[in-house]
C-alpha cells in the first residue's frame, strides 16, 4: 500500500530562531509528518531560491522575522493552505488577502501567552512586596527597613487589576487564583459572570484604575486601544500604585507615564515601551521607582521549544485530517492579544 503525501512545508523566519523552535528531537518528529528542507529558511521572499520554494508549499512555518504575507505570497505560493506561526500574535503577520483566501491559520499564541503570564505574576508579588523599593534602598543604605518602612508593604489583600481577557489576561488570572489577592478586570468583551468564573470582579476601566494597587496591561494593540491609559486615566491610579505593561508600549501615553514616574506618585514595571528600545536618554532608564526590562517576557531560551512543539503537534494532526487545536480566527483579533 502506498504511504501518503507528506505535505510540503517551508520555513518562513529569521533562522536564528530555528535550533531552539526545533531542536533535534523535534526536528525529527516533524520531518516525519512533512516534506521541508532544513537547510532552507525563508526570510526575504525575494531572495534566490524562495520562489521555488514557495510554488510547492502547501504549509508555511511561520515565527519572528518573517516577511508580511500579503496578496503577493499568495500569487507565489498557490498551493498553500495552512500557516502555522511559532510565534505569538498573527495580527501584524498575515494580510487580508490570506484571510480573505480561506487558509487554515494557527499560531502557538497560547504557549507564548505562559512565560508573559508568570513573568506578570513575579512581578505582581514583588511589587506587592515593595521589593524594587527596599532593593534600592538597601543597596544605598545597607540598612534593613524599620517596621514604620514597611507597613504599606504586603500581597495579603491587595487589589490587581487586569485589563483585558486576553489569552496572557486569562492565564495571568488563573496563576492568581492561590493567591490572597483580590482581582478586577476591565475588559468590553466579558460579562460579569465570565469575569466570576475567571475570579474577577468586572469593573469599567475607570473604576478599575481607582481602585486598585496594581494595574496590569494585558490588552491587544489595536486602533481601539492605541494609548488607552492617557494621562487622564493615569490620574485615576491611585498614590503609590504600579503600573505593569507586558503588553505593547502603544496602549499608554509615553510622555504624561513619564510625568507620573518622575513625580514618583506612581511606579512601573515595563517589559515593553513607547519607543522600543526607549532613547539612551530616558530618564526611565534610572528611576528607582520604574523596574524596566528589555521585552523579555515572552518566550525566551528554552520556553521556545514550548512553540515548536505546539506548531509541529498541529502539522500531525493537519497530516491526519483532523482540524486545528490552535486555529486562529480574523475576528478574534479584535478581542484577544
Amino acid at each position: 500500500m502506498t504511504s501518503p503525501q507528506l505535505p510540503r512545508a517551508v520555513f518562513a523566519m529569521d533562522p536564528v530562531h530555528l535550533p531552539l523552535l526545533f531542536p533535534p528531537p523535534l526536528m525529527t518528529r516533524l520531518q516525519q509528518v512533512a516534506e521541508i528542507d532544513t537547510t532552507l529558511v525563508v526570510q526575504d521572499f525575494t531572495e534566490p531560491g524562495a520562489a521555488a520554494a514557495l510554488a510547492r508549499a502547501e504549509v508555511l512555518i511561520t515565527g519572528w522575522g518573517c516577511p508580511h504575507l500579503d496578496a503577493n505570497v499568495l500569487t507565489a505560493a498557490p498551493r498553500l493552505r495552512a500557516v502555522l506561526h511559532a510565534a505569538g500574535s498573527v495580527r501584524s503577520l498575515v494580510g487580508e488577502a490570506l484571510w480573505a483566501g480561506g487558509l487554515t491559520v494557527s499560531s502557538a499564541v497560547t504557549g507564548n501567552a505562559l512565560p508573559v503570564a508568570e513573568y506578570t505574576l513575579a512581578m505582581i508579588l514583588l511589587a506587592g512586596k515593595d521589593a524594587f523599593a527596599h532593593r534600592e534602598h538597601f543597596r544605598d543604605t545597607h540598612a534593613y527597613p524599620s517596621t514604620a518602612d514597611t507597613a504599606g508593604t504586603g500581597n495579603l489583600g491587595r487589589r490587581v487589576g487586569v485589563i483585558g481577557a486576553s489569552r496572557v489576561g486569562r492565564r495571568l488570572m488563573e496563576l492568581l487564583r492561590p493567591f490572597d489577592l483580590t482581582v478586577a478586570l476591565y475588559d468590553p468583551y466579558v460579562d460579569p459572570g465570565e469575569a466570576a468564573s475567571l475570579g474577577a470582579e468586572l469593573l469599567s476601566l475607570e473604576d478599575l484604575l481607582s481602585s486598585s494597587d496594581i494595574v496590569s496591561l494585558h490588552a491587544p494593540d489595536i486602533p481601539e486601544t492605541h494609548r488607552m491609559l492617557d494621562r487622564d486615566k493615569l490620574a485615576l491610579i491611585k498614590d503609590g500604585g504600579v503600573l505593569i505593561n507586558t503588553s505593547r508600549g502603544a496602549l499608554v501615553d509615553p510622555v504624561a507615564l513619564s510625568d507620573e514616574l518622575i513625580r514618583g506618585r506612581l511606579s512601573a514595571v515595563l517589559d515593553v515601551t513607547e519607543p522600543e528600545p526607549l532613547p539612551a536618554g530616558s530618564p526611565l532608564y534610572t528611576l528607582p521607582n520604574v523596574f524596566l526590562t528589555p521585552h523579555i517576557a515572552g518566550s525566551l531560551g528554552n520556553e521556545l521549544e514550548r512553540l515548536g512543539r505546539i506548531v509541529v503537534d498541529e502539522l500531525e494532526r493537519l497530516a491526519a485530517g483532523l482540524p486545528p487545536a490552535h486555529e486562529v480566527h480574523h475576528a478574534d483579533l479584535a478581542r484577544v492579544a
